[in-house]
């Protein structure tokens, strides 16, 4: 696959977890906060389980195999949305995404630069630097009312 098309896909994934928290915190207005957070990852995981048997080319059973920190994407993903349903009526969408990008960037760049849990390593340099500093300036623009 080229860098362009998996760009483009990331780019997609990007908008649909833009539309996402608005879709919780509407849910949530009818069944309140950790209740819609629950109902999208139940929804989420009915999906990808249908996907998994129709599709997958691995294998659920490799699960038992797996480190007690290799499963926190879960939580952390659960956290995530929660934290969304929560944050997004009251600064609105384009202030929590500011804030989870920026936050996703800086922790991306450190985890680049570290090269940690054996992924792509990519030293911090000016360049990088200088795009994190710009998207908090930006951040914070979108930030302030």
């Amino acid at each position: 696959m080229s860098n362009l098309f998996l760009f483009g896909i990331m780019f997609c994934g990007g908008m649909a977890v833009a539309v996402q928290p608005s879709i919780n915190a509407r849910l949530a207005e009818k069944t309140g906060i950790v209740e819609s957070a629950c109902i999208s990852f139940a929804v989420g995981t009915l999906a990808l389980l249908i996907v998994s048997l129709a599709a997958g080319r691995g294998s659920l059973r490799g699960v038992l195999g797996a480190s007690w920190w290799e499963l926190t994407g879960g939580f952390l993903g659960a956290l995530f949305v929660t934290l969304m349903i929560l944050v997004v009526p009251r600064l609105g969408t384009a202030a929590a995404m500011a804030a989870t990008i920026s936050a996703q960037l800086i922790a991306g760049i450190a985890l680049d630069h570290f090269g940690v849990l054996g992924i792509y390593q990519a030293p911090l340099d000016f360049k990088r630097f200088l795009g994190v500093a710009l998207l908090l300036t930006g951040s914070g623009l979108i930030l302030r009312r």
